[in-house]
């Protein structure tokens, strides 16, 4: 399923959920890893002069300075790296989103991992806006899927066993059905199949039925079989489901109850709240809330 990772860290504290997620995948499927850490922002132009994105401080770049950053990367992941066979560390200077897109078109990797937030500690408010910046403009350009750890992996303990699909019948979510059948069954998990009927698109006073709302939900089920479980073949360990209610609430609540330990969705651009312009999206409001690993696609992948 994956031969090379792209594992974009700060190689704080902030990314140690997702480097234990990355290592592991790793380890456990003996593939490739790229350990890739931005150095900084030039202070202008082409200047030596950078503005380092974990502490802040403006250094001078030069080769001296790459090799100690990359020898701090490998002290700080030792642990890791030493049970790990194939990997690489490589920095580069830029904006973060910029600089890991463009390290990805050049690797293309099967997979990038990443922290939800990329940056120095802070408080959940913080978090909310790293997501809203970084992690946001890879997944929307991305040209492989996106596999994003925010909070602590509870759920991710050794490997894929549970992995949910949610769709919302897009383009973009066919694309995701694809590569998370797939992976369920190279590696014989269970798979759950589940849509989010959303009840919030109603006009004020105007609200729906309990009749209408469960011939949505029928239409639905009948959609799931039609243009999922139709491309199955013999694959029997799956479930599938529709629940109604706000979308990315739904998904989280039906990914704990089956115990998943990974999402896999379509990343879009659609607003949950049009107050909310940071994390607008409903793979970044799961992100946020899930308590396992969720990879993050858009129409680009699979168009190297």
């Amino acid at each position: 399923m994956f031969k090379r990772i792209l594992f974009a860290t700060s190689a704080t504290d902030a990314c140690d959920h997702a480097a234990r997620v990355a290592f592991d995948i790793a380890q456990r499927y003996n593939v490739h890893i790229d350990v890739f850490h931005v150095l900084g922002i030039p202070t202008r132009g082409f200047s030596q002069i950078v503005v380092d994105v974990t502490t802040g401080d403006e250094v001078t770049l030069d080769d001296n300075y790459r090799d100690l950053v990359k020898e701090e990367i490998r002290t700080y992941y030792d642990h890791q790296i030493e049970k790990t066979e194939n990997w690489s560390i490589d920095v580069a200077i830029g904006l973060p989103h910029r600089e890991i897109l463009r390290i990805a078109r050049l690797m293309k990797p099967d997979i990038i991992v990443m922290g939800g937030n990329t940056g120095a500690s802070g408080s959940y408010a913080h978090k909310k806006i790293v997501t809203g910046s970084t992690f946001q403009r890879v997944a929307k350009a991305a040209r492989c899927p996106v596999l994003v750890i925010n909070r602590p992996a509870a759920s991710f303990w050794g490997g894929f066993s549970n992995v949910v699909f949610a769709t919302d019948f897009s383009g973009a979510s066919d694309t995701a059905f694809d590569v998370s059948f797939k992976l369920a069954r190279k590696l014989n998990c269970e798979f759950h199949i589940f849509h989010a009927l959303d009840i919030t698109r109603t006009q004020l006073n105007n609200f729906h039925t309990q009749d209408f709302i469960e011939d949505q939900i029928r239409k639905a089920s009948q959609q799931l079989r039609s243009k999922y479980i139709s491309q199955m073949g013999t694959f029997k360990q799956y479930t599938m489901e529709v629940w109604e209610g706000i979308p990315f609430v739904e998904i989280v609540k039906y990914a704990r109850e089956k115990h998943a330990d990974l999402i896999v969705m379509a990343h879009n651009t659609r607003k949950t709240d049009d107050d909310d312009t940071s994390i607008g999206s409903v793979a970044e409001q799961v992100i946020l809330r899930a308590n396992c690993p969720v990879i993050s696609i858009n129409r680009s992948v699979g168009k190297q």
